[in-house]
């Protein structure tokens, strides 16, 4: 009796910093369970903690040479998890990174490039070319850049239409646009892993999701099938959009006030374009749930 007692009196009080301790720890897990949530990692966490609950049975239980085998492989948990999860420990310090400490932020600035993208993006959309342009914003993409063609120009409605044209060698792969200027085209991007996606959308819709969900870039997709513009943000994709909401999106994105006289500059319907395209994409059908 006096050896509970003790026990008892041996136990942490709860106090206002153990609420705010449990609290953060409750917080720390409810985001790891999500990151995983609807991903193949979500299945290797499971049988990691299968593997690890055998073990602690194995010990209370007294089955020695289940906790012998098991002590092998025990200690190598934490690397396998290093190496299993690493795109989505990538992900998850990226979402971090993004946040705005102290008021510190960068990426695309460049108001007056916007309507040279809309009216590119129009045209495409017009002639159902497909099309898939990234816009930078605070995680840098070099990576992706220099996966590319370096290109280094001005952002214009004639360069984007140029490369975007069936046929030249940088019509494949993204357009990555930093600030007002291209940087690279024909950039490889990572798809998402998803798999309700994989079986509902085409390469680039699928690609425009892959890189929103490791940087805080937007994606702006042209449908070569359809059409329809989609734009990704935050492994989230919203179809269907006509050019004004495109500009709306870009603007929200980047928290920038759209100025009262950029009005979209007047071109003409008939403009000479290539219609013929090859290779597919699917679009998902309707609109998904906003960023």
């Amino acid at each position: 009796m006096l050896h509970s007692l003790r026990f008892l009196h041996a136990w942490p009080t709860l106090n206002l910093t153990g609420v705010i301790d449990i609290l953060v720890v409750a917080i720390v897990v409810y985001q790891c369970l999500m990151v995983v949530r609807g991903t193949r990692a979500g299945h290797i966490l499971v049988g990691i903690l299968v593997v690890v609950a055998l073990y602690g049975i194995a010990v209370v239980a007294g089955l020695e040479t289940l906790r012998s085998l098991l002590s092998y492989i025990v200690p190598f948990l934490g690397l396998a998890i290093i190496v299993l999860f690493a795109s989505e420990i990538r992900r998850t310090l990226a979402r971090i990174g993004r946040k705005r400490w102290f008021g510190l932020a960068g990426g695309f600035r460049a108001p007056e490039a916007v309507s040279e993208i809309q009216m590119a993006m129009e045209l495409l959309a017009q002639r159902q070319i497909g099309a898939l342009i990234v816009l930078e914003r605070d995680i840098g993409l070099r990576t992706f850049i220099e996966s590319g063609v370096r290109l280094d120009a001005l952002v214009s409605r004639d360069l984007l239409l140029s490369i975007f044209q069936p046929g030249p060698p940088l019509h494949d792969g993204a357009v990555i646009i930093q600030n007002s200027r291209v940087a690279a085209a024909a950039c490889f991007l990572p798809l998402t892993t998803q798999p309700s996606l994989a079986r509902k959308l085409g390469t680039r819709h699928r690609a425009a999701i892959g890189i929103t969900e490791e940087t805080d870039c937007l994606a702006l997709v042209v449908s070569e099938e359809t059409g329809r513009i989609s734009v990704a943000a935050f492994g989230e994709l919203s179809t269907g959009l006509t050019p004004a909401e495109l500009v709306e999106r870009i603007h929200r994105h980047f928290e920038v006030a759209r100025p009262a006289a950029a009005q979209p500059e007047e071109f003409p319907a008939d403009i000479p374009l290539a219609t013929d395209h090859h290779g597919t994409d699917a679009v998902q059908p309707g609109r998904s749930l906003e960023p």
